[in-house]
């Protein structure tokens, strides 16, 4: 007859041997944007954290809004996003704690090639944006409350716009799909330069317009509140946290490029 408590202890050892987890909280649950999924950022990452601590990384890529929505609701033991305001706000509220900035990247308007709009000639991102919205050039937007989104909005709003111009589209799509229409529409979008240059072998779009400080894109990795989730990973959140602070990760995502381009600068500082 088998011995039914070594059989059990078999299969625990034999899950930790290959790798698996042996139990629900070795998995950690991280919402995180489209671009570090998009860009391929996260594949080059995770498999080395998850190799050296056990832990395995369930990641959710999705828009900030959506990403924080989820952490509010403690479906998630972690989040990663790049929207300063949206996360200020979700920390003040309580459900955030030990938000650290690991990374920056920039946004770049993007456009046809032929710039029909001229805006490679402008000072500011709000300069850009108005010469689209004067021009009747197509512009496509996520539409999806992303980090790319919320930047988006903020430039029409101090550009003194209301986007809802003929020719302007809200799509509530993610940043690869929105690249995609933007391409064959031969319209104007706003793009992180990862997902950008990711895509570039698929599109037929040029960067119109970059550079200054309202285009900047830093990204945080924020921890979830312990008292009002208490049964969430936040040990693993926490491992995964302190990884990526830590010189190894910040020395990969220096070194991570995609068609011999740097996408990501890491930004981290005691």
């Amino acid at each position: 007859m088998l011995n039914l408590k070594r059989v059990i202890g078999l299969a625990v050892t034999a899950a930790l041997v290959v790798g698996m987890p042996a139990q629900a909280n070795e998995v950690i649950k991280l919402a995180t944007t489209t671009s570090t999924e998009n860009s391929g950022l996260l594949k080059n990452l995770l498999p080395k954290f998850e190799a050296e601590t056990g832990y395995q990384v369930q990641v959710i890529a999705t828009g900030t809004g959506k990403a924080l929505k989820l952490a509010r609701q403690g479906d998630v033991d972690v989040v990663m996003t790049h929207a300063p305001g949206a996360e200020a706000k979700f920390v003040e509220e309580g459900y955030g704690r030990l938000p650290r900035g690991i990374m920056e990247n920039d946004f770049v308007i993007l456009g046809p090639k032929n710039d029909p709009a001229k805006i490679r000639s402008s000072k500011t991102a709000e300069e850009a944006f108005a010469k689209i919205e004067k021009s009747g050039v197509p512009f496509i937007s996520r539409g999806d409350n992303s980090g790319t989104n919320m930047k988006e909005l903020l430039i029409w709003k101090n550009a003194n716009i209301t986007p809802d111009f003929k020719g302007y589209t809200a799509v509530g799509q993610g940043m690869g799909k929105t690249l995609l229409m933007a391409s064959e529409l031969e319209a104007y979008t706003l793009s992180d330069r990862g997902t950008f240059v990711a895509y570039s072998g698929k599109i037929d779009l040029a960067v119109d317009f970059d550079g200054g400080k309202a285009l900047a894109n830093p990204y945080q990795i924020i921890l979830i509140s312990e008292s009002k989730y208490p049964t969430l990973n936040h040990k693993g959140a926490k491992a995964l946290s302190d990884w990526l602070i830590g010189a190894e990760a910040q020395g990969m995502i220096n070194n991570y490029k995609v068609q011999g381009e740097q996408l990501f600068k890491a930004t981290y500082s005691e």
